[in-house]
């Protein structure tokens, strides 16, 4: 991807998050307020520095983003459960299997992982929810998982979910998500993906 149609995915997603339609959940039929932004990998420090510019600019019109890292957010359980030194000891001896599902546990997105994004967004007033660090928790949380758990948690605003993959989307076989372009995660079909929105 060019940097000219990098340029033109921030305009086009800052148009899409600034407008009101968006802002309102309008013309949602009932669906969960979830969209992905998918991206090619290998552009991800760019599309950190395009979703901060976004956030900016959204501030600067008075709509608020509140952002949430899975991957920091892991961080912090694993500290907050007094764990998170252990697991750096343990980890370059443990059979790095044993250690995915140990973590895997650890950060199960219906026990752990809904509750603790559901106390962050309690914090706050926000009007657009961000999710990003997919790629930084693959493989011991799957974004298929997190978006299924996240349901009845982000109801009342829109969230945008940065996607480091593909986001295929099929009449037959349904909706995928593609992490990095190679591994299918598994079926989700209730986001929208951001870049076929209109403004």
């Amino acid at each position: 991807m060019t940097r000219t149609a990098l340029s033109s995915q921030e305009e086009h997603l800052f148009a899409v998050l600034s407008g009101r339609r968006f802002l309102q959940m309008e013309g949602l039929s009932n669906e969960v307020p979830f969209f992905i932004y998918p991206y090619d990998p290998e552009h991800a420090l760019a599309v950190t520095e395009s979703k901060k510019r976004i956030k900016n600019r959204l501030a600067n019109k008075g709509v608020v983003v509140r952002e949430v890292n899975l991957y920091d957010l892991s961080v912090e359980i694993l500290k907050e459960r007094g764990v998170w030194d252990r697991l750096i000891a343990l980890e370059p001896e443990q059979d790095k299997a044993d250690f995915r599902e140990l973590l895997q546990g650890m950060l199960d997105p219906q026990l752990h992982i809904a509750s603790a994004i559901r106390a962050q967004l309690a914090e706050n007033n926000f009007d657009i929810f961000f999710l990003t660090g997919i790629g930084e928790v693959f493989p011991y949380i799957r974004s298929h998982n997190v978006l299924h758990n996240l349901q009845s948690v982000v109801t009342d605003r829109p969230m945008l979910m940065f996607f480091p993959g593909r986001y295929e989307q099929s009449d037959t076989l349904g909706s995928s998500l593609v992490l990095f372009g190679r591994l299918k995660d598994d079926q989700y079909y209730r986001a929208k993906n951001i870049l076929e929105q209109e403004a």
